[in-house]
């Protein structure tokens, strides 16, 4: 395993050391700290892909105003996601998702920011105590996202994309024949669009760019699985929910057919407090982001997390139906049909926004 991460590090010393990464100086002023973090990636079977050392920037070391100003940076909205997804479904778009390679070695920094040497690295003798100047972004920078972000709005502009108003981490190209869009998540990126030539020229300036691996068809997004047919698009978290039922420890318990007991109202109580609070929020944490593809617990986690300061036993017992509810087909998810329409449809009842 250190044999792996040693060469997994001069990889990495190796993409940084590019000209314009990086420069020596004197020690001028306080740099920023950095370590080394390492990391196993997955594939979405759960299957291991390969080992990966990052080198991270202690951005907790920055000072605002000197180091770093603006930090924000939008990423994709989950609604974008399934829309985009259910009109690929109706319309029969190609979805392509591409990685970007070193991500945020690609943003250019505007502010000027020192660092210590990473070890492994040898400094020149000639420069004593010598420190390295960012000319690019870092891992671990505060600016690092907004600075990538930065970058790539440019560039698809400058190639004729749109940003979307309603999501700014949407671009989309349209001519008379053809329709081409991509949705931004920091570095997943996914292109869907009628015409296979336009998805493909804009992979070949990307890659020129900025350096892509192409994961062709779309198969896992953001922990969401995406399986296609001729019929539709489905979409699920089954990996995501066995962790769930794990680490709730009710792989043996029994399981239920709904989410929630109708019959039970959640209230505070300050005299029967859980044991385990950061468990509590862990799990409901977990529940929220599942939403993503079951609709059918939203109901029973928004009641959860009007309770995350100070849950109860009851309220974790609650929590730990839900779980088993899921345990009935931990494989359900959205399905986009090919034959939908766009007709949007809401369903409600005469109670709805009561809880706001």
């Amino acid at each position: 395993m250190f044999g792996i991460k040693l060469c997994n590090m001069k990889s990495k010393l190796s993409s940084k050391t590019t000209p314009g990464m990086w420069f020596h100086f004197q020690k001028i002023k306080k740099p920023v700290g950095n370590k080394w973090v390492y990391k196993d990636k997955f594939l979405s079977d759960g299957s291991l892909e390969r080992h990966k050392a990052r080198l991270v920037a202690k951005g907790n070391t920055q000072q605002e105003g000197l180091d770093f100003q603006d930090t924000f940076a939008p990423v994709i909205k989950m609604t974008t996601v399934r829309t985009f997804l259910a009109i690929a479904a109706m319309r029969n778009w190609h979805i392509h998702q591409l990685d970007v390679n070193n991500v945020f070695l690609h943003g250019d920094l505007e502010e000027e920011v020192y660092m210590t040497l990473p070890k492994g690295f040898v400094p020149p003798p000639d420069i004593p105590n010598s420190v390295c100047r960012l000319r690019k972004s870092l891992y671990g920078l505060k600016q690092a996202s907004r600075q990538w972000f930065s970058k790539l709005t440019d560039t698809l502009i400058r190639v004729g994309y749109v940003q979307s108003k309603a999501d700014h981490s949407l671009f989309y190209k349209a001519t008379d024949t053809s329709y081409t869009c991509i949705l931004i998540y920091v570095d997943d990126l996914v292109l869907g669009g009628n015409d296979l030539s336009e998805i493909t020229a804009l992979k070949e300036v990307l890659d020129k760019e900025f350096s892509i691996k192409d994961l062709r068809n779309l198969k896992f997004f953001l922990g969401i699985e995406v399986a296609r047919s001729t019929t539709g698009i489905h979409l699920s978290q089954r990996k995501y929910t066995l962790e769930i039922i794990e680490q709730a420890n009710v792989l043996d318990s029994k399981s239920v057919s709904t989410p929630m007991d109708y019959k039970v109202h959640l209230s505070n109580d300050p005299d029967s407090l859980f044991e385990d609070p950061e468990l509590y929020r862990t799990l409901v944490g977990k529940l929220v982001y599942l939403t993503t593809t079951r609709p059918d617990i939203s109901y029973a986690t928004q009641q959860l997390s009007h309770f995350m300061s100070s849950p109860t036993d009851i309220h974790y017992k609650v929590v730990l139906r839900v779980i088993r509810y899921l345990k009935t087909a931990p494989a359900t998810g959205l399905f986009f049909p090919s034959k939908g329409n766009f007709q949007l449809k809401a369903f409600t009842d005469s109670d709805w926004a009561a809880c706001f």
